[in-house]
């Protein structure tokens, strides 16, 4: 089993900056590829980066290119989204996700998942 919880989110203004963190405990976190996923209201979750075990790679939805950065800390068993120029449409739930071994961009493809933390951004 894999624990992730969630924290960071918050109510910001167009054109500021979040940084979202995500904790894990229980199984070796190396081990895992990790995620960052949103929702937002009537929609299904997608896709918003993604890390490699070692951290050497990552992948952005085109949503979040240039804009949000994804890195993680293996020692400290931390993911993190750095998220800048946020729009109001990045507001949405988002949720760190752990996978065993390869990363994906498929939210079916994830086992663990936190309990998600609330972004919104107002005009």
């Amino acid at each position: 089993q894999v624990q992730l919880v969630e924290s960071g989110g918050g109510l910001v203004q167009a054109g500021g900056s979040l940084r979202l963190s995500c904790a894990a405990s229980g199984r070796t976190f190396s081990n895992y590829a990790m995620g960052w996923f949103r929702q937002a209201p009537g929609k299904e979750r997608e896709f918003v980066a993604t890390i490699s075990r070692g951290g050497v790679g990552t992948n952005y939805a085109d949503s979040a290119k240039g804009r949000f950065t994804i890195s993680r800390d293996n020692s400290k068993n931390t993911v993190a989204l750095q998220m800048n120029s946020l729009k109001p449409e990045d507001t949405a739930v988002y949720y760190c996700a752990a996978r065993w071994d390869w990363v994906s961009t498929l939210p079916s493809e994830y086992k663990y998942w936190g309990q998600g933390t609330q972004v919104t951004v107002s005009s």
